[in-house]
């Protein structure tokens, strides 16, 4: 039997921060949430590249196998993202006028501009 004595492997993880606090993936513009989340909802590394043309294939094998050993700071950064996205969504629901009756007064301009014609039997 032949054995193999492999030197220890240290890879790189192919990851950039553009802008602060902002992880992208490789030298694309490709956020480390979507290439982890692809992979989360079963996509490949293939797929993911399929989807991404900027990605390059050993990038995200490299992003992937990161996370698989080492799950804990891509989730405490995904919770981050999470939370960022739903305090904006927050701040953009908040900024909006009350929708009380919204496609009634939608329905009401555009019968008044004759693009709607109330419909017979419905």
């Amino acid at each position: 039997m032949t054995t193999v004595d492999f030197a220890p492997l240290t890879v790189a993880v192919p990851l950039h921060e553009e802008p602060p606090g902002v992880f992208r993936v490789g030298k694309s513009r490709v956020l480390l949430e979507l290439v982890i989340r692809a992979f989360q909802r079963g996509a490949t590394p293939e797929a993911i590249v399929q989807s991404y043309s900027t990605l390059k294939l050993p990038d995200v094998y490299s992003v992937v196998s990161y996370y698989l050993a080492n799950p804990a700071p891509i989730e405490a950064y995904l919770r981050h993202c999470d939370e960022a996205a739903a305090e904006t969504r927050r701040k953009i629901e908040d900024s909006q006028p009350p929708r009380a009756n919204l496609r009634d007064t939608i329905m009401a301009r555009a019968r008044a501009k004759g693009l709607l014609h109330d419909q017979v039997g419905g």
